[in-house]
């Protein structure tokens, strides 16, 4: 069946294998990647099912068709792909960031500042799925209680621009003790570039003449984080 528009519609597909009748009979978890997706676009595009239309984009975003990937695409990636115009493109990230939170919510627990475990848990699930790679800034008084976050950066795909002495304007407007640099490698790989140790190290030096301690510069990946502290940079 096709609606108004002339796009097809999941009814097209055999009453079994429709992702509605499907989710009503044995739950959403029966629900593959690609028909949960059909179920927020609902419709496909002109000769192409939604559900079809789901797996393409999938594709598209992951050469594996990871649902994950939906999270590290922009708007305008999307929108740049057949069939997909702004609303589809709305629903889908909408749909991301509403699971991004809903995990959020899960790892709520006590931060462990001098940890960087604790805290690549914390943060790193947020920032593994961003496309360009930013740098936050973490602030915490002088029991390690992080009292204030910020993003410092947001560079392009393989390169984030911030200098100590924004940092440690920051941290002394705030009247830090502590702080913690984290940032994310769009690529999945945390492995340290050049230009992280050095900034870490100048950045490290800095906090030491001013008596604000850089505790860390953790790096996320896509599955895996590098603590520069447990590697000997700090």
């Amino acid at each position: 069946m096709k609606n108004e528009s002339g796009f097809l519609t999941v009814r097209e597909l055999p009453a079994a294998e429709r992702p509605y009748e499907k989710c009503l009979q044995y739950g959403a978890g029966a629900l593959s990647d690609s028909e949960l997706l059909a179920v927020i676009i609902r419709t496909g595009t002109k000769g192409e099912r939604s559900v079809d239309l789901s797996r393409r984009i999938l594709l598209s975003c992951d050469p594996e068709a990871r649902v994950s990937a939906i999270s590290r695409v922009s708007l305008e990636e999307l929108t740049r792909l057949n069939g997909v115009g702004s609303v589809k493109a709305i629903q889908i990230k909408c749909a991301a960031e509403l699971g991004r939170r809903i995990e959020a919510d899960d790892r709520r627990k006590p931060l462990d500042v001098f940890n960087a475990k604790s805290i690549a848990d914390h943060y790193g699930f947020r920032m593994k799925h961003l496309d360009k790679e930013t740098v936050m800034l973490l602030h915490a008084d002088a029991k390690g209680r992080i009292f204030a976050e910020e993003c410092l950066s947001v560079g392009t795909v393989n390169c984030s621009l911030v200098s100590p002495r924004e940092i440690f304007v920051s941290a002394l407007s705030k009247r830090s003790v502590y702080i913690y640099l984290l940032h994310n490698h769009p690529s999945g790989d945390p492995a340290p570039s050049q230009d992280d140790v050095n900034v870490t190290e100048r950045v490290a030096n800095a906090g030491k003449m001013l008596g604000i301690k850089l505790l860390d510069h953790i790096i996320v990946g896509s599955d895996s984080y590098v603590s520069l502290n447990e590697t000997g940079v700090i």
